[in-house]
């Protein structure tokens, strides 16, 4: 085995080497995860930063709400809904996998908090841990950080009910099929960010097994014959719905269930580490959300963002929302 660690290490720069090294042995001795990942029970790992308390928490809750309601309103002036989802914490929905992980009381009311003060200022929002929490841990991945394909789809219905009950109709209507592969190994995010990934897998904290549902478009399904004659450069075909959001919205294929729920295609312009604000900004100055606007934009954002520390960089046409 200390062969295998050795091969792994050949071509690593030295500095990296001594950290990795220095990593595997806190592991390996004490079942150390590092500082940004919490060991639970049994091999479940979590992020830190969902257990962190911010030092002005309340004020970049509070700037984050603001913000939120001063672009609802710019986009309602072009006609277009905002639709917010919350997405719970993993500790939270996890809770009982947590085991000597400390959640503290302080983060109980977070996401309810801040909902409130949304629906307060008018603003539309899903919170997503009454539809997890009769998953419970089944409701996210082990070793990483997302939910899981349960999850995801679950909370994908949630978004359609609510887009359905909002008077919307996704366009453009497609069908679509769905087949599930055998289990395979699935590499967990937060064994990565635990500095472990290096390691025979043996020596990693232990790998899930997960099923993939693969979702299709059934081709011909939806009458093409239907679309207007004036339709000469395919608007119709444009989806009406987009999201911007996070890994969230990237991670076991949420968007295709989604599309499967609400039987039409999405666009979606989330991003990988965008945390709250990054997709935001990006969308708002692209060509899609100029030449194209959506009818419904859904801005998926994880609980453990509202109370970090907060800097106001969204702007709509070169101002601020």
């Amino acid at each position: 085995m200390t062969h295998r660690i050795a091969e792994e290490l050949a071509n690593v720069p030295f500095a990296k080497r001594a950290a990795d090294l220095e990593r595997a042995a806190s592991w390996l001795a004490i079942g150390d995860t590092g500082p940004r990942v919490r060991q639970g029970c049994a091999n479940w790992l979590f992020l830190t930063d969902e257990l962190k308390i911010h030092p002005h928490a309340a004020v970049d809750a509070d700037a984050r709400a603001q913000k939120v309601a001063a672009l609802q309103e710019q986009l309602s002036k072009r006609g277009i809904r905002l639709l917010v989802v919350l997405v719970p914490d993993k500790s939270r929905i996890a809770a009982q996998q947590l085991c000597a992980v400390e959640r503290s009381p302080l983060l109980a009311s977070r996401a309810q908090d801040w909902q409130r003060v949304l629906q307060a200022k008018g603003v539309e929002v899903l919170d997503l841990a009454p539809t997890l929490q009769p998953l419970g841990s089944d409701a996210f991945l082990r070793t990483d950080t997302h939910w899981s394909e349960a999850g995801a789809e679950r909370s994908a219905a949630a978004v359609a009910e609510r887009i359905a009950a909002l008077g919307v109709s996704p366009t453009p209507a497609k069908q679509f099929v769905a087949s599930v592969t055998a289990p395979q190994p699935r590499p967990g995010d937060l064994v990565r960010l635990a500095g472990l990934d290096w390691l025979p897998e043996s020596l990693q904290p232990a790998m899930e097994q997960v099923a993939v549902t693969q979702i299709k478009e059934v081709q011909g399904a939806v009458d093409e014959a239907a679309l207007g004659e004036d339709d000469l450069f395919g608007d119709s075909q444009l989806p009406n719905l987009a999201v911007i959001g996070t890994s969230f919205s990237r991670n076991s294929n949420f968007i295709p269930f989604l599309e499967r729920a609400v039987g039409a295609r999405v666009g979606n312009f989330a991003k990988d580490g965008g945390e709250f604000s990054g997709a935001a900004k990006d969308y708002f100055t692209s060509p899609a959300f100029k030449q194209t606007p959506p009818e419904v934009l859904i801005w998926e954002i994880p609980e453990r963002d509202l109370q970090s520390p907060y800097r106001d960089d969204i702007m709509l046409d070169g101002q601020p929302g």
